[in-house]
């Protein structure tokens, strides 16, 4: 096997990972006898125990609606949801409030793109350009709105080693394109696209670009200004949140000319049988209820990456890459798919004779917990001629021994099937 491996800049010497490992209390459980050894944080992350108290303490003394009330628990839950809007704002570095959309997920907040601003912007020969690596919730939203309006989704290839073809990229850069949509890190290989270039290129025609960032949020820092894109869609239980709750980042202009996505409750500002009036942003696209408790985890999530700081620990996360590239040359007949020389903490394997499932189900009896399937990216799977793959990956609370515990059962799984 040629796996090519991921350098750190800086080793981490500072960097107290049992201390932070005593903060997720689902880590101290066993699995089957063994201890867990959770390694399928790109599926969801495990959650630290303030997140867990901050939502707790929620429902135990300010539960209540937001916005629509006059009396103190709807006045401090107002409060405390309009500052997580803020926290989050101050993370990505938005230059408003307004630009931040509470969603349920990464999957809404583009769907909310591809409908609210396709909708006005797409047309009959129209093309959205996206990757050969993008998650499903980055290609059926465009299929769907793309179907309606008699427009072409176009596709940008991967090479080998499951990097983008910058060159095909601005091959099918043109007049027709009305929306670029890429995923920032591949969830299925790692791989860090180089979104400032993508960006650019395409800001050079005059094209907005959304950034999917549900496996980049968590492990790099984040600028959306710096960035320059147009939109920034994230989940937060990839970013040790709760789940049910994400962002959706806008700029405030496109946002402003896009008409609402869903109709109801707080997202009006004055209703009448014949008419209704919208509300202002970030209100117009919030429709009912929001999810308080779980924009409060989130923000509270972020407070707690803050804390450690993000820079930090995506240099963490690429010594234990480093080190789980480097300890998995040891098992015999082990082929990684995705070798991308910018990746992020994600390793997907595959053995000649043995299926994805299998490896999964023998490791979860060790205690190991891996994804194993297509991860929702089953047009890469083709590209790559194979059904599936396991997949390892890291969070800021895994440890070499974590790395060394996968390789024994991996080694274990060989003397069995073979």
């Amino acid at each position: 096997m040629n796996l090519k491996t991921v350098s750190p800049k800086n080793k981490i010497d500072t960097y107290d990972v049992e201390k932070i490992r005593r903060d997720f209390p689902v880590l101290l459980q066993k699995v089957h006898g063994q201890k867990l050894c959770y390694l399928d944080n790109a599926a969801t992350t495990q959650k630290p125990r303030s997140v867990i108290d901050a939502v707790s303490r929620y429902y135990e003394t300010i539960n209540s609606n937001v916005h629509r009330g006059v009396h103190s628990l709807s006045e401090m839950a107002t409060q405390a949801y309009e500052d997580s809007r803020t926290t989050v704002k101050n993370f990505i570095n938005a230059a408003s409030e307004k630009e931040i959309i509470f969603t349920r997920g990464t999957t809404e907040a583009i769907n909310l793109v591809a409908h609210s601003y396709g909708k006005i912007n797409l047309k009959e020969g129209d093309e959205v350009l996206i990757t050969n690596m993008e998650h499903h919730s980055n290609i059926v939203p465009w299929q769907l709105i793309c179907e309606e309006k008699n427009a072409k989704l176009k596709v940008v290839p991967v090479n080998n080693d499951g990097e983008l073809i910058f060159e095909e990229f601005e091959k099918q850069l043109n007049e027709r394109t009305k929306i670029v949509s890429v995923v920032y890190v591949s969830n299925s290989l790692g791989t860090i696209n180089p979104v400032k270039k993508i960006i650019d290129k395409a800001h050079s025609f005059g094209i907005p670009v959304l950034l999917d960032g549900a496996q980049a949020i968590q492990h790099l820092k984040i600028d959306v200004q710096e960035l320059d894109c147009d939109f920034f869609a994230f989940s937060g239980h990839k970013i040790y949140g709760p789940t049910g709750i994400g962002v959706l980042y806008g700029r405030e202009k496109l946002l402003e000319s896009m008409p609402p996505y869903m109709g109801g409750g707080d997202m009006i500002s004055k209703v009448t049988f014949e008419k209704t009036t919208y509300n202002e942003l970030p209100h117009k696209f919030e429709a009912g209820t929001p999810h308080i408790s779980g924009a409060i985890g989130l923000a509270e999530a972020l407070r707690y990456i803050n804390k450690i700081g993000i820079k930090k620990i995506s240099a963490y996360e690429k010594e234990i890459l480093n080190y789980a590239a480097s300890s998995l040359l040891q098992v015999n007949g082990l082929k990684v798919i995705g070798q991308a020389k910018e990746k992020s903490s994600v390793i997907s394997f595959v053995f000649d004779n043995i299926h994805p499932h299998d490896v999964g189900t023998f490791l979860d009896f060790e205690g190991i917990a891996v994804r194993t399937g297509h991860h929702c990216t089953q047009p890469l799977m083709d590209r790559f001629n194979i059904p599936a793959t396991t997949r390892a990956s890291f969070a800021l609370y895994n440890t070499k021994e974590e790395v060394d515990i996968l390789v024994n059962g991996l080694k274990k799984v060989l003397e069995v099937f073979n």
